[in-house]
């Protein structure tokens, strides 16, 4: 069995290296499932690169993260606090000891349909939103916070009784982003939301991920959802992370190409690898967050 060659990760330690004593930038991840990788082998994904401050084992896509920009030579110290099915009310109710720090970089992820109770609603996201980013940027007025908008789930959109019943299956990656997007506008903090869900719809748009798993895979298609049509796939988490390095750090996704470690590792082709790094320059590109498209 041939491997494929590890030489970015042997580039990644030669430029860290000749990057001496600089200071690694601090990143945390806050969030629930969708950021911890259920229902995927991304749950448990190389959980010593990171620091889960709740002490529970997991790598989940700040892994992923660390993965990404280690081959591109830069250095990230990434922390972890996630629980199942919480938004940002019970992260400040039960964690805040444990996050309030003076973090460079905060990924904020909530509910997946905004409220819980209220699908739909961004009202609880728009004021515990406000309250945590306030609680993060007083730590470290330099911090740069996001909110992650996350993907259409489709057992809402083509199964389950919800807003987004019969509608295309864009509409609730639509409404989640416009939610989070009007929490950003009463959160001074905040720089700026994380186009995940878009980009999970721009793949099926370009023919990269399949639109519908209760119709069957297209052939040559990925699935980005998990088996329960809600959580994602390794290819979904895969898809979450490119979007958040590119955003995060300015660089160009597509410069991993085909032989990416994390894609390998979790089980991704070639051809998927690269059509989710296209589906996320795509998205990154369509809102500005490049800054250096060139590659690194």
């Amino acid at each position: 069995m041939t491997f494929p060659p590890l030489r970015p990760l042997f580039i990644a330690i030669a430029l860290t290296a000749l990057a001496g004593a600089a200071r690694a930038e601090t990143i945390l991840f806050v969030g629930n499932s969708f950021t911890f990788g259920a229902t995927s082998p991304v749950l448990r994904y190389r959980p010593e690169q990171v620091t889960d401050l709740n002490k529970e084992g997991i790598g989940g896509v700040p892994a992923i993260f660390k993965v990404l920009t280690f081959q591109a030579g830069l250095d990230y110290q990434v922390s972890l606090e996630t629980s199942p099915g919480k938004n940002f009310d019970w992260h400040l109710a039960n964690r805040l000891p444990l996050i309030d720090r003076p973090w460079d970089v905060v990924i904020l992820q909530g509910q997946s349909t905004l409220d819980l109770e209220r699908p739909g609603d961004p009202t609880r996201i728009i004021e515990s939103g406000r309250q945590l980013s306030d609680v993060l940027g007083k730590r470290n007025p330099a911090a740069r916070i996001y909110y992650q908008a996350t993907w259409s789930r489709a057992d809402l959109t083509y199964a389950k009784p919800s807003p987004w019943r019969g509608k295309p299956i864009a509409a609730m990656a639509r409404d989640v982003r416009a939610g989070y997007d009007r929490a950003r506008a009463v959160s001074p903090a905040v720089r700026g939301v994380l186009p995940v869900g878009e980009a999970w719809t721009r793949a099926m748009e370009a023919g990269v991920a399949d639109p519908n798993p209760y119709d069957g895979l297209t052939f040559g298609q990925v699935d980005l959802w998990g088996w329960d049509q809600y959580h994602a796939s390794a290819a979904g988490y895969y898809l979450s992370a490119l979007v958040t390095f590119g955003a995060v750090t300015g660089r160009d996704p597509r410069s991993f190409g085909e032989r990416e470690v994390a894609a390998y590792e979790l089980g991704l082709s070639p051809a998927q690898a690269t059509g989710l790094q296209n589906a996320a320059y795509e998205q990154l590109k369509a809102e500005g967050l490049l800054a250096d498209p060139a590659g690194f």
